[in-house]
């Protein structure tokens, strides 16, 4: 009789080992599935702000360089798509990634445009407000950079655990999916050519 009681309650403290063990493994991938959730809306936030100075500084540069028309208004036009491409963070694919990338980096080389052209008007780089909006874009920049590593580097400690054993299991069962990443975009890894 003993020995039957003893075996009952190693079963009983095996199957509450395991399922303790699984009721961890699962919450600790949800909780790492809101830190990737999380980490990629403040990649959207600070895109967001980017966004949000572009109008002051193209109304700023409209003010000296009204001629410069066509570079204004494909920063508008940029500026425009990217705000309409969403992604939903439940709904992180490569695909969704690189569509959402690729409409900011179009921004981003539109800026870049319209940031050249200034370099022909001195009476714009001296305007106050055009360096703050430019220091501001600037820092915006960086922030950018610094919040897609940390979307990264949450993603990657996310598909690490998921994909490790036995966690693996869990994950399956549950549909927990690897998350992608920011990739450095087509011809980054090639320095540009200079010529003097």
């Amino acid at each position: 009789m003993k020995k039957g009681l003893v075996a009952i309650l190693v079963v009983a403290a095996v199957v509450l080992g395991i399922f303790f063990w699984f009721q961890s493994t699962y919450n600790g991938m949800v909780k790492m599935d809101e830190g990737v959730q999380a980490a990629w809306s403040q990649v959207e936030n600070v895109y967001q702000r980017r966004a949000d100075l572009i109008p002051n500084l193209v109304a700023t540069v409209k003010g000296y360089a009204a001629h410069e028309q066509e570079t204004l208004e494909g920063v508008i036009s940029a500026r425009s798509k990217a705000t309409q491409i969403t992604v939903d963070p439940q709904n992180l694919t490569p695909e969704e990634i690189a569509k959402y990338q690729k409409a900011q980096g179009e921004l981003g080389s539109a800026l870049g445009k319209l940031l050249a052209i200034t370099e022909n008007y001195p009476d714009l780089k001296a305007n106050e407000n055009f360096m703050a909006l430019q220091s501001q874009l600037e820092g915006t920049e960086n922030r950018i950079a610094v919040e897609r590593q940390k979307f990264n580097e949450t993603a990657r400690g996310y598909n690490t655990v998921i994909r490790q054993f036995p966690k693996n299991i869990v994950a399956g069962m549950f549909g927990f999916e690897k998350k992608p990443y920011f990739e450095a975009q087509e011809g980054a890894q090639q320095a540009p050519e200079v010529k003097f």
